[in-house]
């Protein structure tokens, strides 16, 4: 009479005591430095981006920082155009020729520099607006030139208004005026930090805009280790 037959053992046989345990953080990390957040191959990282996507990023922050620059001519030709006059008075004393401010209790020279502060804070808003709706992805490079742009600018517009508004020399349009003839004093812009008004609104609007309706970028996890066992339900730690 023969023996019953048996069937072979499973491969493996679960039990309680072989309960998925996570790998050390030492495993961990020498996956995921192999694989990467997406699995591209090791030398990505976290940070990782190739050399041509950085060089075409870097590309069109320039293009950009120019771009906004070239604006300050506008801004300039704005600037002469609705900054408010100061009047000066040309008078000889003693044979010698003095100035002086027609109204000394007179707000013009304020009125100049708020005017180029509200008009440079108008161009940061476009500016920012344009740069978002172009280039919505964004980027380090991008804000970095929108602030560079933005302060080359107001350099810009600050010469450009100078230029085109009276000259520098007071003495000779007093002489060339005559005696006790009004005539307007040289463009001149007194409060320098004004300059800034164009790159802080330029910033400020652009990483609101990106923070409200910019694209969102992918949370990135590593993969999970083959030779892991995993849970019964799926994925490890799910």
């Amino acid at each position: 009479m023969s023996a019953p037959l048996t069937p072979p053992p499973p491969p493996h046989e679960h039990s309680p005591h072989d309960a998925w345990q996570p790998p050390s953080a030492g495993h961990a990390d020498a996956a995921f430095r192999k694989t990467g957040p997406a699995g591209h191959g090791e030398g990505h990282g976290w940070y990782g981006q190739d050399g041509p996507a950085m060089k075409k990023e870097v590309r069109e922050a320039a293009v950009t920082a120019v771009a906004v620059a070239l604006g300050g001519v506008l801004l300039g030709v704005l600037w002469w155009w609705l900054a408010p006059r100061v009047p000066l008075v040309g008078d000889v004393v003693d044979d010698s020729w003095v100035v002086y401010l027609k109204d000394s209790e007179g707000e013009q020279a304020v009125g100049v520099d708020g005017t180029f502060s509200l008009l440079a804070l108008g161009f940061g808003a476009v500016s920012a607006l344009a740069v978002f709706l172009m280039r919505r992805h964004g980027g380090v490079p991008l804000v970095v030139a929108l602030a560079v742009g933005g302060l080359l600018g107001s350099l810009l517009a600050w010469r450009t208004g100078v230029w085109l508004g009276p000259a520098q020399d007071v003495m000779a349009q007093a002489r060339s005026a005559g005696k006790g003839v009004t005539f307007d004093a040289p463009l001149k812009l007194s409060a320098k930090g004004a300059l800034l008004a164009w790159p802080f609104a330029a910033l400020v609007l652009h990483l609101g805009l990106t923070a409200l309706f910019g694209p969102r970028d992918p949370d990135h996890f590593p993969p999970p280790d083959p030779h892991v066992p995993q849970g019964p339900y799926g994925a490890a730690g799910s």
